[in-house]
């Protein structure tokens, strides 16, 4: 497709760069607030399974004490006790995801497409994603409005791990395949607009 070969990219660099100049103000601020709470480390990277499966680190601001990954599951609840005070306020208004617009820069990321999974989840449904893995994953989609608050539906669960895996993961496949099949300009900016209008409200 035309759209995504050429103009997506074009798209996709100059306003992830845009992005990070006008919001570079914000970044130091929430650095700080970061540091200042426990003193760890500012970003969070994280595997991530990309385009033609090409595995790449996804950046995010960190909201979770140091090594969270080795003290739980990998996806967290609403009531998770190993997020932060600061990253409760980060992760209610998306900012923690702004960081991906490095990747974005990168070319590892598009602004709109389906949402990067680690391996393992991928590989739990390795027919399906291939084609999901044709076109680059992205900040957001149809699926990250849909499950925008996707910590609340996992707050009740015993194994919320296992309630993502199994039940909402293959939901939001499907709505990355319906991206897939109206992937244009006008279907970006839609799902980008409203995805601003979403964390503002």
């Amino acid at each position: 497709m035309l759209y995504e070969r050429y103009f997506k990219r074009i798209f996709d660099f100059v306003t992830s760069l845009c992005g990070l100049i006008v919001l570079s103000p914000m970044f130091i601020v929430v650095a700080v607030l970061i540091k200042k709470e426990d003193g760890g480390r500012v970003f969070f990277r994280q595997t991530r399974v990309g385009q033609n499966g090409k595995l790449f680190k996804i950046y995010k601001f960190r909201t979770m004490v140091e090594n969270a990954e080795k003290m739980g599951a990998r996806v967290t609840r609403g009531d998770d006790p190993r997020v932060t005070k600061i990253g409760k306020v980060l992760r209610k208004y998306k900012i923690d995801e702004l960081p991906q617009l490095v990747n974005v820069l990168k070319g590892e990321m598009s602004l709109v497409g389906p949402r990067p999974e680690v391996p393992e989840y991928v590989n739990a449904y390795k027919k399906d994603y291939e084609k999901i893995l044709k076109v680059k994953p992205g900040v957001t989609d149809f699926a990250a409005l849909e499950y925008i608050d996707e910590e609340g539906l996992l707050k009740d669960t015993e194994d919320p791990e296992k309630v993502y895996l199994e039940k909402i993961l293959p939901e939001k496949m499907k709505y990355y395949e319906k991206y897939i099949r109206e992937m244009s300009f006008l279907t970006d900016l839609k799902l980008i607009l409203k995805t601003i209008l979403r964390i503002v409200r």
